[in-house]
């Protein structure tokens, strides 16, 4: 059983810069791909970004690039997301997950492909 905790979501006016950390326990951090997704009240939950196993890939969705970053320290079995000039429209409950498969060579950005969910952090971004 994983188990996923995330932290660093908070208030921000808009063009500032929050940075959320994800700790994983539980499973073999280092051998799977880690994402972050979020969701607005009455929206979907959205892909947002992921990097690979290895850190040797990312992916992000064409909304955020450029502005957000994904890292990982597997020795602290931790994933980030950068984000910076965050908007109001980037307001929503940022939730990091654990893909479901290790080693995979791509990175995955849709839901299904994550079995494992932390609790979520709240982001707001006031104008």
């Amino acid at each position: 059983q994983v188990q996923l905790v995330e932290s660093g979501g908070g208030l921000v006016q808009a063009g500032g810069s929050l940075r959320l950390s994800c700790a994983a326990s539980g499973r073999t951090f280092s051998s799977y791909t880690m994402g972050w997704f979020r969701q607005a009240p009455g929206t979907e939950r959205e892909f947002v970004a992921a990097i690979k196993w290895n850190g040797g890939s990312t992916s992000y969705s064409d909304s955020v690039k450029g502005r957000f970053t994904i890292s990982r320290d597997n020795a602290k079995n931790t994933v980030y997301l950068q984000m910076n000039s965050l908007k109001p429209k980037n307001t929503a409950v940022y939730y990091c997950a654990l893909n479901a498969r290790p080693y995979r060579v791509v990175v995955k950005t849709t839901n299904v492909e994550y079995d494992s969910w932390g609790q979520g952090t709240q982001v707001t971004v006031s104008s």
